[in-house]
This record gives C-alpha cells, structure tokens and sequence, in this order.
C-alpha cells in the first residue's frame, strides 16, 4: 500500500506528557534452550549503529517538539492487525517503542500483564503495570514470559537483529505472536542519492550519511532462523511531502533519527555540500507544485512461536490429486 503525507511546516508534537518509569524486577536469568544457539549479551555482531547516540537523541527529541506522526499512523495500524487475529493476548510485552503510544492503545484491551520496554524513561506511559528501560539486544525477560510482544519503529537500529529476534521468540510462550514495523527497504532514497551526489561533486567522495536498511525479503529470512513459524513480511509506503530538505531533515532530528552510524564522519557538514544537497532534492524529486517527496518503507514483520497445533507444509509428494484435475485442465510436456 502507498500512500501520501503533505507535511505542512512544523510538526505537531505529542498530545500528552510522558508517564514516569516505574521499577522492574526482570526474575531470575533465563533458562538455557539446548535446542537453540542463543545470543550471548556480548554480541559479536558489526556495530553499525551508536546506540548510545541513537538513546541521547531521542531524549533530546522527547524535550522539545518530537515528529510523531509516521509512529502515530503505525500504532493505528497495529489495532487493525491486532483486531483480525481471533484470540486474547493476556500477558503483553511492548519492546523497544520510542513512545507511549503504542502502550497506551495496549492499555485499552485490559490484559493480565503489560510491560513496556522502553529506549529511554521519557517514552514511559503510566498504563501499563510495569515500565522499564531496555536495551532490546539483551533481554532480561524469563523464557515464555509474553503471548504477544509488539514493537514499533526501534528494531531497524539494532546491532544485532537476529539474536534480538532470537531472544524475542525465546520470550514467547507457545503459540505466542510477534507483530512489530520497522523502518526498511528504501526508506529516504531520495535523502540518500542527494547527499552522494552532492558530496561526490563538492569533496570528490561520499561519507556514510544513511543507514544501511534491511530487504523485505531478507527480514523473511531472519524470522525463520530464529525460529518462527508462519512468518510474514509485508511493506506499507509512504510518501511524505516537504517544502525542502531543510524540513525533512528538521523531521529527522525531532525523531531522534539523525545520523548515529558508527563509521559516521565526525567533521561538520559543509554548508557548500548541504545547499548542493538541497539543489539536487529540489531539482530530481519534487513535484509540480515545487514540494519535495520523502519515501519511508514501513516494512511488517510478524511470526508466532512454535506449536503443535499450528499448520504445517505437507511433504513432499504426499499430495492426492495431480495440479492439473485441481485446474480442471489438461496436462502437457514443455516444448523441447
């Protein structure tokens, strides 16, 4: 599904004041699963992101105006997917939202048990029965502690995405479902063939500026090794609207989402390669009324944690009726 955002200058900040976080015991350590190679808490994976920088700029964010509206628009859309699926949810875990939002609309299906795990103390609400911060690539939750555990718009900033994934199932009791949206596929292409552009013509090279974003397809991928069953993947586009550059990037620091790249270069952006930027934006991504379009990829995610009552494929040549009578056509050899 695409659709189209007009960003009128200025963002609405948040409608309500963060709750304050509350004290969590998160039990005793998790038991080990011999049939699963379980991420260790020092994790070996490529460190692309400053996830430290990423936690001070969404705190940073939460202080003043933060731009909500992409995060809004996703939490409406994780109650219509809940809505469809059929069954209670009684015990919640809502992982990694860099808000309240999503807890709070949590809040209104009056489970037995919700958590909130959030990035930084000012996304607390003060809904659910138990807040606290968590770093989403070291869970301190016991094994089969949740039904359902949602996330909204934080994983696509972990290290580590599949041991978080890994850890996320382990979390899950049986028949228990992961729902979550992230940022992926071709978010701010635009953003991104403006800057190497630009950058390329002025300096003669290009710095990382954009984060590397995970392929729909490969997301599919990830939920299998970790052991889902039923994994689904599907992508929801937006095209947001800008006056220019300018705006969006003003958008992307009220999200907390300015450049946290490990490999980031550390010197001030020229002011000679950020209008060159803008020109370039301007010039090969506007519309006929002169705005800007910035393209975010909502990529969704969702698995169930294994069970005995959960369908499965058929092997392999154990089906009882050929392809062809199931058409009601005629079979036939491929020419040569």
């Amino acid at each position: 599904m695409v659709q189209n955002i007009d960003c009128p200058n200025g963002t609405p900040s948040f409608s309500q004041p963060p709750g304050k976080a509350r004290p969590f015991d998160p039990g005793p350590p998790p038991r080990h699963n011999p049939g699963v190679t379980e991420p260790s808490r020092t994790s070996t994976a490529p460190q692309v992101f400053d996830r430290a920088l990423l936690r001070q700029r969404l705190a940073r964010a939460h202080a003043s105006a933060p731009a909500d509206f992409l995060l809004t628009r996703v939490v409406e859309d994780f109650g219509d997917r809940l809505n469809a699926v059929l069954r209670p949810f009684p015990r919640i875990l809502d992982l990694g939202t860099p808000s309240w939002l999503l807890s709070d609309q949590l809040a209104e299906r009056a489970p037995e048990l919700l958590v909130q795990a959030a990035p930084v103390a000012t996304a607390l609400s003060d809904r659910p029965q138990l807040g606290c911060i968590v770093d989403e690539e070291a869970l301190p939750f016991a094994p089969e502690s949740f039904d359902l555990v949602v996330s909204a718009l934080s994983l696509q900033h972990v290290n580590d995405l599949p041991g978080t994934l890994v850890q996320i199932r382990r979390s899950l009791r049986p028949d228990g479902l992961f729902l979550a949206c992230i940022v992926g596929g071709q978010s701010l292409k635009e953003l991104r063939a403006a800057f190497a552009e630009a950058e390329e013509e002025v300096t003669g090279g290009a710095s990382p500026r954009i984060a590397p974003l995970a392929d729909l397809r490969d997301l599919g991928g990830l939920l299998q090794r970790a052991g889902f069953s039923l994994p689904v993947t599907d992508i929801d586009t937006v095209t947001v609207r800008y006056a220019h550059l300018f705006d969006l990037a003003r958008d992307l620091k009220a999200m907390g989402a300015s450049n946290a790249l490990v490999q980031r270069d550390r010197r001030p952006l020229r002011r000679s390669v950020l209008l060159r930027a803008a020109e370039i934006y301007a010039e090969r991504f506007s519309d006929p009324d002169g705005r800007v379009r910035a393209s975010f990829d909502l990529v969704w995610l969702s698995g169930w944690a294994p069970h005995e009552s959960q369908q499965k494929p058929l092997q392999p040549g154990s089906a009882k009726m050929r392809l062809a009578d199931a058409l009601g056509t005629t079979e036939g050899k491929l020419p040569g």
